[in-house]
């Protein structure tokens, strides 16, 4: 996380997440950043599918139509949180960590949202272990598509 950071502050890309199931676990990485409040805006946990409607404004009717497991859910949250936060990247989390299926979802099931200015992009994971362990992974994920976007090696 340290060189996405370093990035981020050096170009000043501004950051905020949403997250779910993750329940701050990238916000937590993200402020263990020497610096990043330069770039920082926040990030918002809506574990519950109510909050998820009431606080990120997603549709009820989204939510009833895919579930909160779902690629719709993880690109409304990237979006409504990036808008929310005034911030030019914004990384959502949606997903099933377990231990029992979600919505006939497979636990392991997971959605990373990632809008950048006016691009958003879903990406469906599919991860196994225990709830810390497809937690911890689907953050490193993150992590590794944010470092691949930006061309970032180390």
């Amino acid at each position: 996380m340290e060189a996405l950071g370093k990035y981020l502050i050096d170009h000043n890309i501004t950051i905020a997440s949403a997250e779910s199931f993750t329940v701050g676990g990238f916000a937590s990485a993200v402020g263990s950043v020497p610096g990043i409040s330069k770039v920082y805006r926040g990030s918002i946990v809506t574990y519950q599918t109510e909050m998820k409607h009431q606080l990120l404004k997603i549709e009820q009717e989204t939510i009833n139509a895919y579930g909160v497991v779902s690629q719709e859910i993880a690109l409304a949250m990237a979006k409504n949180a990036q808008q929310m936060f005034s911030a030019d990247l914004c990384v959502s989390f949606t997903g099933n960590s377990g231990p029992i299926p979600m919505e006939n979802k497979p636990v392991g099931l997971c959605y990373l949202g990632i809008a950048f200015f006016d691009q958003i992009k879903v990406y469906e994971l599919h991860l196994k272990g225990t709830r810390e362990q497809i937690k911890n992974q689907a953050i490193a994920k993150s992590i590794e598509i944010l470092k691949s976007m930006f061309n970032i090696d180390k």
